[in-house]
C-alpha cells in the first residue's frame, strides 16, 4: 500500500512538506533535487524550491528520495525497460528474415539445437526466441543519450501543505466523489479513513460509503446506513471482498461484537419495502447468513426476515419486477407511476418508456418530476445518451465496470427529434440550477475535449490518464507505445500489438510479433517470459503513416491476467525525429497507467489523424473478454474495429458542455473558477481549480 506522503504525490502533484524552517544547505539539495526530478520529466514549482531551500539539508534529500521514488513509479521508470531487439527502433529486422534465422540456428547449430519435429514447429519454442539475449548494460552501450528538447514533457510538482491536511483534502475529495471510484482510489480511501477522523456531510456512492463504514466499526462508531445493501457490502469490505459486489465475497467468521452491529444496522433498515433488494444478491445474503446467525439474536427480527427472503422462505418484490410486470402488460402508466417513487430509475429507464406507446407527454412530464430528485450523474448521463439518440450509430456499445466491452447492432425505434430536444432542456435546466456560481470562469482551450468522468471505475490512475471519451492533442514527430509486465507466478506471455485501419475502420494493417515492421511501424521484439519483467514496444512514425487510425492493443497470450501478474501497465511517448535515447526514456512519457481488469485484451486508446493532417489521441479505457489463451491482433480485428468506431463516433458529453452551463449560471465575482489540464502556477487566492484528478469534484450533487 502506498504511504499517504506517495498517494498525495501521485494523485495531487503536490509535495506536503511539514518541516520547520532551519538553517542549513537545503538550497543547494532543493537545486540537487529538481535536477534529478527533470531527467524524469517533472520539475519543482518556484514556491516548492523556495520552501525546500529553507529546510536543513538532510531533510531535503530524505524528502527528496521519497519524492523521486513516488514520481518515477507513476512515470514507470522504476523498472528496467529493455528491449529484445538491442538496436530498436533501428536494424529491426524483417519478419521472415528473422524466423529463418532461428530456424537455420535450430537445424545447423550442433550446440543450441534440440530436436525439430516434422512436419510441425513450433516456432515460440525455437532457441534464443522470447527471451532477452543481452543485457540491460548492452542496451545502455547501443543508444546514445536522449537530446533534451523543448517539447519534452515537464510535469511541475507543487508546494503543499502539511501532510495531515493534504491527506484530508485527498480523503474529503475522494470520499465526496458524485461518481464511482476505480478500485485504486477505493484502496486509497481506504487508508486515508482509517488516518483521517473526519467524514464528508455527503457520500453518494455506496461503495465508498462501505469503505467509510468500515473504519467507523473499527473505530467503535456505528456504521451509516439506509439500505440493506449498504451492510451487505459493509460486510464484504470486513472480509477483504469486494464492496462493489460484482465478485461474490467469501465472508470470514465475525467476532460477536461486529456481528452484532452488522444485525443491528441491518434490522433499522430492513423495513417491508427494502427487502425487495435481497433477491437480487441472494446468494451472498445466504452465505452471509451462515456467518452472522441471526437466530441466535432474537432483538432484531427484522432483519432475520432478511435472510428469510434469501432463503425463500419470505416472497419480497422489488421495485424493478413490479415494473417490468407492468410493461410487459402494457400499463406502461402503472410503470411511471411507480418509477416515480425511484427518480434515477425512471430517468435510467426514460428511452424505453418513451418507446412504449404510451402518451409521451405524461412520460416527459414525469421525468420532469424525476430530475429534481435524481443524482447529477444521472442527469448527466442521461443527457449524454439523449444527445447521441438522433444520429445513426455504427453500433450500441456496452461497458461493464469493468471495462469490459461488447457491442450489438441498434434495433431500437427513433424518437422524435422535438421529443429529444425537450427531455435535453428540462436536464440542462436542472444541470444548472445545481452548478455552483462560478465567479469569474477560466477555462484552459485545451481542456475543453476532457469528457466527463461519469464513471471512474475502469480507468486506472496514473500520469496524464483521461476519461473514456477525452481527446487530447499528440506532439511530436515519433510516437512509441509500450507495455511492461512482471508475473507472479506462472510465465506470462503479453504481446504488445497495433491494428491501423482507414477513415472507414477497413483496409486492416498490423504490427505485431507476426510482423515486425512496415514502412512506418516498427516492433521491438516478443517476449514470451517475465519472471524479472519485461517490456515490448512499437514505434510509429506518424508523418509516414498510411493509415489514419491506429489502435495499440495488449493481448494475453498465455498466463497470469493482467490482475493476476505482479506488475503490468501501458503508456506511450512522443519523440521529435531528431530525438534518439533508450527505447524508454521518462520525459518523453505522456501517459501510464497499470492494466487490470478480467478481459484477456486491453484497449487503451486510439490515435487518430485529423483533415489537417494533425494526430489526437481519444481515451477508451476498454478490455475484451478474448480466448482464454493465444489471443492474437489478427483474431480480434472484427471485434475492435466496431467496439472502437462505436467509441470514436459517439458524442461524449465534455468540459465544454459543462463549462456553457458554467457560464450560464455565473456572472464575473469575486472568486474565480479555473478549469485546465493543469494547475495554474500562481492562482488568486480562494480560486477553485479543477484538473483531470480533481474534475469529479465538478459533477453536481
Amino acid at each position: 500500500m502506498d504511504t499517504l506522503e506517495s498517494l498525495v504525490i501521485a494523485r495531487r502533484l503536490r509535495v506536503p512538506v511539514d518541516a520547520p524552517d532551519a538553517p542549513g544547505w537545503g538550497e543547494v539539495a532543493a537545486r540537487q533535487l529538481d535536477a534529478a526530478l527533470l531527467s524524469v520529466g517533472f520539475t519543482c514549482s518556484p514556491a516548492l524550491l523556495e520552501r525546500l531551500g529553507r529546510l536543513p539539508g538532510e531533510t531535503v534529500v530524505d524528502l527528496g528520495v521519497r519524492v523521486l521514488a513516488a514520481v518515477r513509479h507513476l512515470v514507470g521508470d522504476h523498472v528496467r525497460h529493455n528491449a529484445y531487439f538491442v538496436d530498436f527502433p533501428r536494424n529491426v529486422p524483417d519478419t521472415v528474415e528473422f524466423w529463418a534465422g532461428l530456424l537455420r540456428q535450430a537445424v545447423l547449430d550442433p550446440v543450441a539445437a534440440t530436436p525439430v519435429p516434422s512436419p510441425a514447429i513450433d516456432l515460440l519454442a525455437l532457441p534464443g526466441y522470447g527471451r532477452y539475449r543481452h543485457t540491460y548494460a548492452d542496451l545502455l552501450a547501443a543508444h546514445a543519450e536522449l537530446i533534451p528538447l523543448a517539447g519534452d514533457r515537464v510535469t511541475v510538482l507543487e508546494l503543499g501543505g502539511g501532510l495531515e491536511a493534504e491527506a484530508r483534502e485527498l480523503y474529503l475529495s475522494l470520499a465526496g466523489s458524485q461518481v464511482p471510484l476505480p478500485a485504486e482510489d477505493l484502496a486509497a480511501l481506504r487508508s486515508l479513513a482509517a488516518f483521517c477522523a473526519d467524514e464528508p456531510e455527503r457520500v453518494p456512492v455506496r461503495e465508498n460509503r462501505a469503505v467509510l463504514n468500515e473504519a467507523r466499526l473499527a473505530a467503535g462508531r456505528p456504521p451509516l446506513v439506509d439500505t440493506v445493501t449498504d451492510v451487505l457490502r459493509l460486510a464484504c469490505g470486513l472480509s477483504g471482498g469486494d464492496v462493489t459486489l460484482a465478485v461474490p465475497t467469501r465472508f470470514r467468521s465475525f467476532p460477536r461484537a461486529e456481528r452484532r452491529a452488522l444485525l443491528r444496522a441491518l434490522d433499522a433498515v430492513a423495513s417491508p419495502g427494502a427487502l425487495g433488494d435481497v433477491p437480487r444478491h441472494r446468494e451472498q445474503w445466504k452465505r452471509l447468513g451462515e456467518r452472522l446467525h441471526p437466530g441466535e439474536h432474537p432483538r432484531f427480527p427484522r432483519a432475520a426476515r432478511v435472510f428469510e427472503v434469501a432463503r425463500g422462505l419470505r416472497r419480497a418484490r422489488g421495485l424493478d419486477s413490479r415494473v417490468e410486470e407492468a410493461l410487459s402488460a402494457g400499463r406502461t402508466g402503472d410503470a411511471v407511476e411507480l418509477l416515480e417513487r425511484a427518480p434515477g430509475a425512471l430517468l435510467r429507464r426514460l428511452d424505453h418508456l418513451l418507446r412504449t406507446g404510451s402518451p409521451v407527454s405524461a412520460v416527459l412530464d414525469a421525468a420532469e418530476r424525476a430530475a429534481a430528485g435524481a443524482s447529477g450523474r444521472v442527469l448527466l448521463s442521461l443527457r449524454e445518451h439523449l444527445q447521441n439518440r438522433l444520429a445513426p450509430a455504427a453500433g450500441r456499445v456496452f461497458v461493464n465496470r469493468h471495462g469490459r466491452a461488447w457491442t450489438a447492432a441498434d434495433a431500437r425505434p427513433p424518437i422524435e427529434e422535438d421529443v429529444v430536444l425537450r427531455a435535453a432542456a428540462v436536464l440542462d435546466e436542472e444541470i444548472v440550477r445545481r452548478l455552483p456560481d462560478p465567479g469569474t470562469l477560466i477555462v484552459d482551450p485545451e481542456a475543453l475535449d476532457i469528457a466527463l468522468p461519469l464513471s471512474g471505475k475502469a480507468a486506472a490512475p496514473g500520469l496524464g490518464m483521461l476519461p473514456r471519451g477525452s481527446l487530447s492533442a499528440v506532439d511530436g514527430e515519433s510516437l512509441r507505445f509500450f507495455v511492461h509486465w512482471r508475473q507472479a507466478v506462472r510465465r506470462t506471455d503479453y504481446d504488445l500489438s497495433a491494428l491501423m485501419l482507414d477513415a472507414s475502420y477497413g483496409d486492416p494493417e498490423h504490427i505485431s510479433w507476426t510482423n515486425y515492421g512496415n514502412g512506418f511501424a516498427d516492433y521491438s521484439g516478443d517476449l514470451v517470459d517475465a519472471p524479472e519483467g519485461a517490456s515490448e514496444f512499437i514505434d510509429i512514425r506518424l508523418a509516414r503513416a498510411t493509415r489514419p487510425i491506429v489502435i495499440p492493443q495488449v493481448n494475453i497470450f498465455s498466463g497470469e491476467a493482467f490482475d493476476e501478474a505482479a506488475e503490468a501497465f501501458f503508456g506511450y511517448m512522443t519523440r521529435d525525429a531528431e530525438q534518439e535515447g533508450m527505447p524508454f526514456e521518462p520525459r518523453t512519457v505522456r501517459m501510464k497507467s497499470d492494466l487490470r481488469g478480467s478481459g484477456r485484451v486491453a484497449l487503451p486508446l486510439v490515435f487518430l489523424r485529423g483533415d489537417d493532417g494533425s494526430w489526437r489521441v481519444k481515451w477508451l479505457h476498454l478490455y475484451l473478454r478474448g480466448a482464454p489463451r493465444f489471443n492474437q491482433v489478427e483474431g480480434n480485428r472484427l471485434t475492435t474495429s466496431l467496439l472502437v468506431r462505436s467509441i470514436v463516433e459517439r458524442d461524449h458529453l465534455r468540459v465544454g458542455y459543462l463549462a456553457g452551463l458554467l457560464r450560464r449560471k455565473g456572472s464575473p465575482g469575486e472568486h474565480t473558477t479555473y478549469i485546465g489540464l493543469r494547475a495554474p502556477s500562481d492562482p488568486p487566492a480562494g480560486t477553485r481549480v479543477y484538473t483531470p484528478g480533481t474534475l469529479h469534484e465538478l459533477i453536481p450533487a
